[in-house]
């Protein structure tokens, strides 16, 4: 599979970390950097670019990655088309795939070890959305009102 992978300073031992260990695991990685340390950095920079490489890129899926991963997902979730979920265990990362249909996976570094990166990052990568007939329903409501700005009717 192919990951698009983006983060910060804060998350720069991960970021590195995880490109080489999701190759290692036979992925196909794109890296959006950053590709050196620089404590000033900004998390858009790279974020966006590996959200608009998931848009652009069908059947790949993304992780971009910061000191909380907050300011992360919010920025992915900008990029049109992206669902982008902050996990900060495997049962979460296994849920934003198979209820919402996340195609990047938040991750944030300064609350979690190498291993556990390592961890929900295969989790997410190897759950498929259920397609459950409710996950869609909500899915769809949520794209309605991305693209057309319609509420879902009231109960």
């Amino acid at each position: 599979m192919r990951v698009h992978v983006g983060g910060d300073h804060a998350a720069y031992e991960m970021q590195r970390d995880l490109v080489t260990w999701l190759a290692e695991q036979g992925h196909e990685v794109v890296d959006h950097g950053p590709q050196d340390y620089d404590a000033q950095d900004d998390y858009p920079v790279y974020v966006l670019r590996a959200a608009e490489g998931v848009a652009a890129d069908t059947g790949s899926l993304g992780i971009v990655l910061g000191g909380s991963g907050n300011g992360e997902q919010m920025a992915a979730n900008k990029v049109a088309g992206i669902r982008a979920g902050l996990a900060w265990t495997p049962e979460l990362a296994r849920l934003t795939r198979e209820h919402n249909d996340a195609r990047v996976l938040s991750l944030g570094a300064r609350f979690l070890s190498l291993e556990e990166g390592r961890e929900i990052a295969a989790a997410f990568l190897g759950t498929p959305f259920s397609g459950e007939e409710r996950h869609q329903r909500r899915i769809d409501m949520v794209t309605a009102y991305e693209s057309e700005g319609t509420l879902p009717p009231l109960p």
